[in-house]
């Protein structure tokens, strides 16, 4: 039996939640070999209130990682916490040199519970190094805003008009999360190919345990892509798998509940609708 090859170059979350802990754990979960490219370690501080510290790894230990996992012939790649210029850069001409086909950029701007985006000179180098190579990218409203240059979204009709700036920007396929910020009645993420846009609904889940659903979500969408699954297909999938996910979330202390990974196969998924608006 041969698996089909993912990568994800992104940070490692201490708390295992978020990070390549996701991607790997999501990865596993759909049937596909998943291996990994560290760009920072992310620690919590418990006695400051699970403050968060990033600590990026030097430049050369990046690209040797995503040397040695390009080697072996991924099917596809997904991005997440690129910390620095330099790592974005790095990142993108070695996705473009190495021919993957199937390219998944999530633009991680901020930790979970932070709310300054890490270094603001990543933004312009997302637009120009990783978003032409983008078949997906899967901003949240805030970083959708950002890569628009626009104001963060609120509505759908916002969410429409961010993804049509985005896609101008090179990616094939952007797919807006809408977040409990949307004011939106259903837990809704926008999907825009260039041609339509596609919402994506399932009722919410009230919960405060949804730590890694992001990672995990673009997470999915790689492993689908690796799969064989027309992007469309992917995305929604994804969705599904997500949102059971968040669904069945759990608390791991007094400051973070992550979601959880296995939920969709042991306990099946929450209906989602998609419609064209």
């Amino acid at each position: 039996m041969t698996l089909k090859k993912t990568l994800t170059i992104a940070g490692s979350d201490t708390s295992g939640g978020a990070g390549i802990q996701a991607d790997l754990k999501t990865f596993q979960e759909l049937g596909t070999y998943g291996m990994t490219a560290l760009t920072v370690v992310v620690t919590m501080d418990p006695d400051n209130n699970w403050s968060h510290n990033v600590y990026s790894l030097p430049i050369d230990i990046v690209k040797s990682q995503i040397k040695t996992a390009l080697s072996t012939g991924i099917d596809a790649v997904k991005t997440g916490m690129l910390s620095t210029e330099e790592i974005i850069q790095t990142a993108g001409e070695a996705i473009s040199e190495s021919g993957t086909e199937h390219v998944v950029i999530d633009p991680v701007m901020v930790c979970k519970g932070e709310d300054e985006v890490l270094n603001p000179g990543t933004v312009g180098a997302m637009i120009e190094y990783l978003l032409p190579r983008a078949e997906v990218v899967t901003p949240n409203l805030f970083e959708a805003g950002q890569l628009a240059g626009m104001k963060t979204p609120g509505t759908v009709e916002q969410m429409k008009t961010v993804a049509e700036k985005i896609h101008s920007l090179g990616a094939k396929n952007v797919v807006i999360k809408g977040g409990k910020q949307l004011q939106h009645d259903k837990a809704a993420d926008l999907f825009y190919d260039g041609t339509t846009h596609l919402l994506l609904e399932s009722e919410k889940t009230d919960t405060h345990y949804n730590h890694g659903a992001g990672c995990t979500f673009a997470a999915a969408i790689t492993a689908n892509l690796a799969n064989g699954q027309d992007t469309r297909s992917a995305v929604v999938e994804a969705k599904k798998f997500v949102a059971a996910a968040i669904a069945n979330g759990w608390k791991l202390n007094e400051y973070v509940g992550p979601v959880m990974h296995g939920a969709k196969s042991r306990f099946g998924a929450p209906d989602v609708t998609t419609t064209e608006v």
